[in-house]
């Protein structure tokens, strides 16, 4: 006889989350998304979400209540689940939607809330439930700088898995509002927003971003960075410089321009393309023999890949190849990190971006950093 306790599991997947990314727009808030669609963006969470559903173990024990359509049902369809819709939708979506179903889960006596998406829809959830269930998240939005998400949607389903089995304590995370419109004008404008409650299992959930510090130790040390950086400079590659201050640094170094939140590149030490998505990567890397990206994780969080610079697309990083990723980081920010990280989406070139790698973290110095 099974004395095991069944789950009821919301499931809410915002079908827009992340479309940005990949076009370098940055967000998909409000109307931005229409804008990707026109250029070319794909959606992200679906296959995001599948990639969570067809790793879980304990789908036995799991009834799922999710949103219709392309919110949920369509997947679970697609999977052959066990699911029961709740509500009804727009055709196309809003933050409404989200609101209206997560709230109708929350009177359905969820156990917890699986939401498939960005920072947009984290606070979503949080205006519509609060604290009063936990909720696992799976990332898939463009920046994701909360601390709700799990690592990848891998480490989104162990988390439910270890829910149903285990008795897990939660905690409280943080809830970031970003404000897309300074975003995407280089500027990050971010405020707590409030909390949600997820299962405590810290080795499976990202840290909340921290900032640069603008002390003169950490100036200083960007600027030895730099300084080693732009001496090994070779005049026959194209540079693809990432998002962030370390990296920004190098540019200012030469007197150049450089979008403190896109990718630019870098030829014979002149900026020649500027805040560039995913197709004008990949036009421009046809036209080069050798090319490097230049990249800083983020601090606090430790992502090198997957968070922030989804332009580079795993598209990009089969051309450009593991060899060519140059990883520069302050002195304090990188040990101050247990590991790098990366989730570009795609888990075969996850797992051929893990092990060790060099770190430029001063003038002629490095060390030894592990990506997992």
């Amino acid at each position: 006889m099974n004395t095991f306790k069944n789950y009821k599991i919301g499931l809410i997947v915002n079908p827009i989350a992340g479309m940005g990314g990949s076009v370098g727009l940055k967000g998909t808030d409000g109307k931005i998304y229409k804008k990707a669609l026109e250029m070319g963006a794909e959606p992200v969470t679906p296959r995001r979400t599948v990639e969570f559903l067809s790793m879980l173990k304990n789908i036995n024990r799991i009834k799922f209540l999710v949103a219709p359509d392309k919110m949920g049902a369509d997947l679970m369809k697609e999977l052959k689940l066990d699911y029961l819709i709740l509500g009804e939708i727009k055709h196309d979506t809003t933050s409404k939607d989200t609101k209206k179903i997560a709230k109708a889960m929350l009177d359905e006596k969820v156990d917890l809330l699986v939401f498939c998406g960005g920072d947009g829809t984290a606070r979503d959830i949080y205006d519509a439930i609060d604290m009063k269930i936990p909720v696992i998240a799976i990332p898939s939005g463009v920046k994701m700088f909360s601390s709700v998400f799990a690592l990848n949607p891998r480490s989104a389903a162990k988390i439910l898995d270890n829910y149903v089995v285990e008795n897990i304590e939660t905690e409280e995370r943080e809830v970031l509002d970003i404000n897309e419109s300074s975003f995407r004008e280089g500027r990050l404008d971010s405020n707590l927003y409030g909390y949600l409650k997820v299962p405590k299992i810290p080795k499976l959930i990202q840290e909340s971003k921290s900032g640069s510090k603008l002390g003169r130790t950490a100036e200083e040390n960007k600027q030895e960075i730099a300084n080693d950086i732009i001496e090994k400079i070779e005049n026959d590659v194209l540079y693809l410089l990432g998002p962030g201050t370390t990296v920004k640094a190098i540019a200012d170094k030469l007197n150049l321009p450089k979008s403190l939140l896109g990718i630019d590149a870098l030829f014979k030490r002149k900026i020649i393309a500027s805040d560039i998505n995913e197709e004008q990567i990949l036009n421009l890397i046809k036209n080069y023999e050798k090319v490097k990206i230049i990249l800083t994780p983020i601090g606090g969080q430790g992502f090198l890949l997957g968070r922030g610079n989804k332009q580079f697309t795993p598209k990009v990083l089969k051309e450009i190849g593991k060899e060519n990723l140059i990883v520069v980081s302050t002195e304090e920010k990188i040990r101050n990190l247990d590991c790098l990280r990366v989730d570009t989406g795609d888990y075969e070139i996850d797992n051929l971006l893990k092990g060790f790698t060099k770190v430029v973290i001063g003038f002629k110095e490095e060390l030894i950093k592990e990506i997992k």
